[in-house]
């Protein structure tokens, strides 16, 4: 099998491992070693407990993995010093792994955070463009 194909495996595995779960540091450890995305990963499952994983897109090249998805799950906790708001939260992102020797090493995220502030009902949704 080619690195690309690979890779890609290895990432649908790792979607489909934390998918609806406990994302636990054990659990988390057997596909990554970043401790940037350890505590990334932390941090939104205590807001969002076993927040689920959707691909969307996927494209490899290389050692590296860029993957369009969405993650839903209902706001139980603390998210920024925003309390729990039992809404739920439909997240779309774009997240760009590393991969080396079948281990995330390095990842970039980007996620639209004011669709999430707008789901949660801490921000107002912008419905049109100002006009002048």
């Amino acid at each position: 099998m080619d690195n690309l194909k690979k890779n890609r495996e290895f990432i649908l595995r790792y979607f489909n491992a934390l998918s609806g779960k406990d994302k636990t540091r054990e659990l988390c450890e057997q596909f990554t070693n970043d401790e940037k995305l350890l505590e990334h990963i932390a941090f939104f499952e205590g807001a969002f407990p076993k927040y689920e994983l959707f691909v969307e897109e996927m494209v490899t090249e290389g050692n590296k993995v860029v993957v369009q998805a969405r993650a839903t799950g209902v706001h139980q906790g603390a998210l920024n010093g925003i309390p729990p708001t039992g809404k739920k939260m439909d997240l779309p992102f774009v997240i760009r792994y590393t991969i080396e020797n079948e281990m995330i090493t390095d990842m970039w995220l980007i996620a639209d955070q004011m669709i999430l502030m707008e789901q949660l009902g801490v921000m107002p949704k912008l419905t049109e463009a100002p006009t002048h």
